[in-house]
């Protein structure tokens, strides 16, 4: 309440310095603008509507904590002050200045990390970036494919051995769980190319907020002597009254995070870096028994002995989510975060208030479509990635009006691979050791588990998933024990993109990633009979299969109608099921032709091998070696994907050998949308017999005349009334 006798402008001066009060708390003090860059201001260049983080909500609770903001313009042994003030902001990079980043990665989950990480600075960056990747073989495997599958544009992307670093740091005994890669960004310096200047350096699992061109941008407000950036440790770690003898390494205050680090290469290796943190390690181990956080440890006790080489980064840019994390006081004054840093091996299930804020935010980037961020930076040209002029070409030759334009352009597309999605221990080597091949989608992932009771060895399989569909199914594998423990499967996603089923595409993906000399080249909805495993391994050593004899070794299939049946354990018992009606063998009904040629009625009597002749639509299941030739990548959709292959293999002269005690079952399903659209469109069945002719000219050009003995099977029509 105003005194009494004070001028009534005075009270309406109050008022109104109430309302902006009001609204500065209202719309914490940005106003018109959900998210900026640093710098920004509403309407201006750098002020972006629309939120993709992240606004913690208010908690009046909350104080400011200089310790733990940011400021350009602090000194080594000066508190930092929040961004979130005024501030000179810094100049932006040059326009289209190729910004570099440095990861280290390893393993099949970390992998992982590094895709969700990817997408969040493809989402908002500006500039062309060049990641370095230090990479173990499993790590680069994966990565290499999804980069190279991906195609992003102004994207390059180097691969570094892991373990031609490993000496240079296994001597430094280190508790993190990170293990010898968490060491690891020590080497940088070294390791990275003598003429690379600056590079940002990423821990897995960050994510960011922001353009990366702004973080880049903080190099130049390092004076002439500095050449670590780094932000503030967000917790007592570093003070040492965590707990009772709690013995912390040697840092200058708080200390530092290094999940985000800003390193000056250059003056890093006039200074002897190397040298550097390697007496300052050696001189601590003497006294300490191993590195707690890793890197960190190290970086912070070569700090503090040399406090001039640290830029002290806004907190902001380093938001980090421990166990023990103080970050609340950074989030609780910013404007908007930069980096969220899950720097707590709980990951996204630590202990935090507003943990299931952070934790959506991060989700969006888990499920969002990385085909989406295959963008061109126009006002960046750059050198298209491999292979994208060329697709580009046959793309714009397509012609929309064509009734078949749906699969010439399914065709031609490229789909992201990320192979072993899962964690994956490849099977020892043995000399006739086979892997079962096939490809699935969202739909059919409840086969799995009676599968792996049915199938003890290897298995390579592909699945043509959404993003968040393959998130779906890391959940669905984790909380199935029969999966969890099968460490000899391989998942493959490959992300859905088109309308048509790409199913020799993803045929092809599974059948490049076996690892034994032979596969059973199987499907999703087929249970193999409990003992199929071992009996092909005896057959393919008995046969003498190999270089010698190439057979394609056939596995008579069947099906039944129920949803619940007994499943057979012997030939006998299937025989029996057979005469009883409970049992046909496949396609009976609706396409007798795709396996007759197997003879059943010799089979029943079969007691040793026997060969068959290729004879038209014949398609059946076979077991060849690894190296067999690849299924043709045109048949997209239902029909001939499988008959197509066969030819080939007929066309290379591979024998068809019937194995008298083998078998496999199919399980009744629902009709795919493919199969709909088949038996549904003579427009379908018309490109279908296009894509047949297709296939005999081809087929033609590499066998000549010996070809011309499918021509009559490739012009029969298909029958709409196959399923």
């Amino acid at each position: 309440m105003l005194p009494r006798g004070r001028p009534r402008a005075l009270g309406a001066a109050a008022l109104l310095l109430l309302l902006l009060l009001l609204g500065f708390l209202l719309f914490g003090g940005d106003l018109g603008c959900e998210r900026r860059e640093p710098g920004g201001r509403a309407g201006d260049p750098g002020c972006f509507p629309g939120p993709l983080l992240p606004r913690v909500p208010p908690d009046g609770r909350l104080r400011r904590a200089a310790a733990l903001e940011g400021d350009p313009g602090a000194g080594p042994g000066d508190h930092n002050r929040s961004d979130c003030g005024p501030q000179p902001p810094p100049p932006p990079p040059p326009k289209c200045e190729l910004l570099h980043v440095a990861i280290v990665c390893a393993g099949h989950n970390s992998s992982r990390d590094v895709i969700t990480l990817v997408k969040s600075m493809l989402f908002y960056r500006k500039n062309p970036l060049h990641l370095h990747l230090v990479t173990d073989a499993v790590a680069r495997n994966i990565l290499e494919t999804l980069f190279h599958t991906w195609m992003v544009p102004a994207v390059r992307v180097s691969f570094y051995h892991a373990d031609e670093l490993k000496p240079q740091v296994s001597w430094i005994p280190n508790k993190h769980y990170s293990g010898l890669y968490g060491l690891m960004k020590l080497v940088l310096p070294s390791a990275l190319p003598a003429e690379l200047a600056r590079v940002i350096v990423l821990d897995t699992d960050v994510t960011f907020a922001s353009d990366i061109s702004a973080l880049w941008a903080l190099f130049a407000h390092f004076s002439d002597t500095q050449a670590i950036g780094l932000v503030e440790n967000q917790s007592d770690w570093y003070l040492g009254n965590l707990w009772k003898n709690h013995r912390p390494w040697p840092a200058l205050g708080r200390g530092f995070n290094t999940g985000v680090i800003l390193l000056r290469l250059d003056r890093l290796r006039q200074a002897g870096w190397e040298q550097m943190w390697r007496l300052t390690a050696r001189r601590e181990l003497l006294t300490l028994p191993a590195t707690s956080l890793a890197d960190q440890d190290i970086f912070n006790a070569v700090i503090k002995e040399h406090p001039g080489l640290v830029r002290r980064l806004p907190c902001v840019w380093n938001v980090q989510l421990s166990d023990h994390t103080l970050a609340e006081r950074c989030y609780s004054e910013a404007s908007d975060l930069k980096v969220i840093h899950w720097n707590s091996p709980k990951k996204l299930r630590v202990k935090n208030k507003h943990v299931e804020f952070f934790r959506n935010f991060y989700l969006t980037f888990l499920g969002y479509d990385g085909n989406l961020l295959r963008r061109e930076l126009f006002v960046c040209p750059s050198q298209p990635p491999p292979g994208a002029e060329q697709l580009q070409q046959a793309l714009a030759q397509l012609d929309e009006e064509d009734p078949c334009f749906e699969f010439r352009q399914q065709q031609l597309t490229v789909h992201r691979v990320h192979v072993t999605f899962l964690p994956h221990e490849p099977p020892p080597p043995r000399p006739h050791d086979v892997t079962l091949v096939a490809q699935l989608s969202m739909d059919r992932l409840q086969m799995l588990e009676a599968l792996c009771r049915h199938w003890p060895g290897p298995m390579s399989l592909a699945l043509y998933l959404t993003d968040a569909e393959a998130q779906q199914f890391l959940h669905f594998v984790e909380a199935s024990p029969v999966l969890a423990a099968r460490q000899d499967v391989a998942y493959h996603v490959v992300y859905r993109e088109g309308p048509l089923y790409p199913v020799n595409q993803l045929r092809n993906v599974a059948l490049a990633q076996a690892l034994t000399p032979y596969v059973f080249l199987s499907d999703i909805d087929f249970l193999p009979a409990y003992s199929l495993y071992n009996y092909l391994r005896a057959s393919i050593e008995q046969l003498g299969l190999g270089s010698q004899r190439k057979a394609a070794l056939v596995v008579p299939a069947f099906e039944t109608l129920r949803y619940r049946f007994s499943f057979p354990h012997s030939k006998v018992e299937l025989l029996a099921l057979l005469d009883a009606g409970a049992l046909y063998t496949f396609r009976y009904h609706e396409w007798p032709r795709g396996h007759a040629p197997t003879d059943y009625a010799r089979w029943r009597e079969a007691q040793a091998p026997y060969r068959v002749q290729w004879a038209a639509d014949y398609e059946p299941y076979v077991v060849v070696p690894r190296d067999c030739p690849r299924y043709d990548p045109r048949f997209v959709g239902f029909g001939w994907n499988k008959v197509a292959h066969i030819v080939e293999l007929d066309a290379q002269e591979y024998e068809l050998l019937v194995l008298p005690e083998a078998f496999t079952i199919h399980l009744p399903h629902a009709p795919s949308l493919d199969i709909s659209r088949f038996r549904s469109s003579p427009t379908y069945r018309d490109c279908l017999q296009a894509l047949k002719d297709e296939f005999h000219q081809d087929l033609s050009r590499h066998h000549g005349a010996a070809a011309l003995k499918y021509l009559p099977a490739l012009q029969q029509p298909q029958s709409p009334a196959r399923g």
